[in-house]
């Protein structure tokens, strides 16, 4: 069991940098308009949103190295891709070669969405694995608070005090790189590609006691019963289809990238001054860290389902309250404190539960691909919806904004009521057979 929860935590890290990367570029954002004279409409979709173009394609096409090279060899390439982007992006004298190194940045937190959590899902017993899988979701989370408080350390060394901001992730980006290749290969992946006897000498020091080898042959039983053209848009996968795509299109409509990405600009835009505002950052970052951390030790106890019910309801109530703080502009901290609601909402429920229920609802030989096309429509409004905030909230204002993104939940709510399935406990080829079944 130690050694299950260090290779869980060592690809968790993934989360880490993809956290720190996401979030960092917000202390470099106005710095960077003024630099290079952009318009909102250029600076938001170009140099702002180039990572989550490239998180786009790397969630999309991730699946092949993840299915093809393995879960750890792809892991492997996502540090490294992490490192260039660091390094490129802090020496970037323009906003295209900013944007190119950004977008190297972005193909590594799109694979590692795929990667990462089925990794730690295939690593993992079945009374656990909700808890492991989301390490991942407790390091980006990490990654983005430590990400808060690096700009804020470094925001007053310059005028070019925004390189050292993207530069310092080359630090984390190499320690990741020594420790995940200490972590074994998925043994689920190699029984998939017919190398049992390995997969059989890793799941014996993972799960000594239990019976391997009829788990092996459940996993060959699996792989045999699929047919070689099968895909997740097989008629019998259409269910599990359905929820991933539910899960990661709401957690984009609840406005979480976007607020990430635009903190300090929202804050400023309640009426806080700038220093105030990254200050504000940090406490979003620490809020957002104390709860993912109650998800993470909720997650298997109370379930998926009602950690989803539970966001769904915080979703609802502090983005009508941000709504209406700016719509009927509401001095002092109002602004502030309706948005560490909102970020406690998300990181206790969809922040908690999303990347380990895409995990889990699909068969062994189509988890890469599930996870991809969850991934994949995650990252498409990831990408849409940020770079659209500048001139959204310069035409019809945070108050409609924010009120969109409270419709939206109300939706959610009713997805978890009367589609989303439980999962917890249930190990993961019962799973696959029980969604096969709807």
């Amino acid at each position: 069991m130690q050694k299950i929860f260090f290779y869980s935590i060592v690809a968790s890290l993934a989360g880490f940098l993809f956290g720190f990367d996401t979030v960092v570029i917000s202390g470099a954002d106005k710095a960077l308009q003024t630099l290079w004279h952009s318009s909102d409409f250029f600076h938001g979709s170009v140099v702002m949103a180039m990572a989550l173009w490239g998180t786009v394609l790397g969630a999309i096409f991730g699946g092949i190295p993840v299915n093809s090279l393995g879960r750890k060899k792809t892991l492997i390439i996502i540090g490294v891709l992490f490192g260039i982007s660091a390094i490129g992006s802090s020496l970037a004298n323009d906003p295209y070669i900013f944007a190119f190194f950004r977008f190297l940045g972005g193909l590594g937190i799109g694979a590692s969405t795929i990667a990462a959590p089925s990794y730690i899902s295939e690593i993992a017993p079945a009374k656990d694995r909700g808890r492991y899988v989301a390490f991942y979701q407790f390091n980006i989370v990490l990654g983005i608070l430590l990400a808060f408080l690096s700009n804020y350390l470094l925001s007053d060394i310059g005028e070019n005090a925004w390189r050292w901001m993207l530069g310092v992730q080359v630090v984390p980006s190499l320690l990741y790189l020594v420790l995940v290749t200490r972590i074994p290969e998925s043994p689920r992946w190699l029984v998939s590609k017919g190398r049992e006897q390995e997969a059989k000498t890793i799941f014996t020091t993972l799960h000594s006691g239990e019976n391997i080898e009829v788990l092996i042959s459940d996993l060959q039983q699996d792989d045999k019963n699929a047919s070689a053209t099968e895909s997740i848009f097989h008629k019998q996968y259409r269910f599990p289809l359905m929820l991933a795509f539910l899960i990661a299109i709401f957690n984009q409509l609840s406005g979480i990238n976007a607020f990430l990405y635009y903190a300090p600009r929202i804050f400023e835009e309640a009426g806080l001054g700038a220093e105030t505002s990254l200050l504000s950052s940090m406490g979003i970052g620490a809020v957002n860290l104390v709860f993912t951390l109650i998800g993470v030790v909720l997650i298997d106890k109370l379930g998926r389902k009602k950690l989803m019910f539970i966001g769904s309801i915080g979703y609802i109530v502090s983005l009508s309250l941000v709504a209406m703080a700016f719509t009927y502009q509401w001095s002092g901290l109002a602004v502030p404190a309706f948005l560490f609601i909102f970020i406690a909402a998300h990181a206790i429920g969809q922040g908690a539960v999303i990347w380990v229920f895409i995990a889990e609802i699909f068969p062994n030989h189509l988890r890469a691909s599930g996870q991809a096309f969850g991934s994949s429509v995650h990252w498409v409004l990831a990408a849409v919806i940020p770079s659209l905030v500048p001139s959204l909230i310069t035409t019809i204002g945070a108050g409609n904004l924010f009120i969109f993104f409270a419709v939206m939940m109300v939706f959610q709510l009713l997805f978890v009521i009367f589609m989303m399935p439980e999962t917890k406990g249930i190990s993961l080829e019962n799973i696959n057979e029980s969604l096969r079944k709807k």
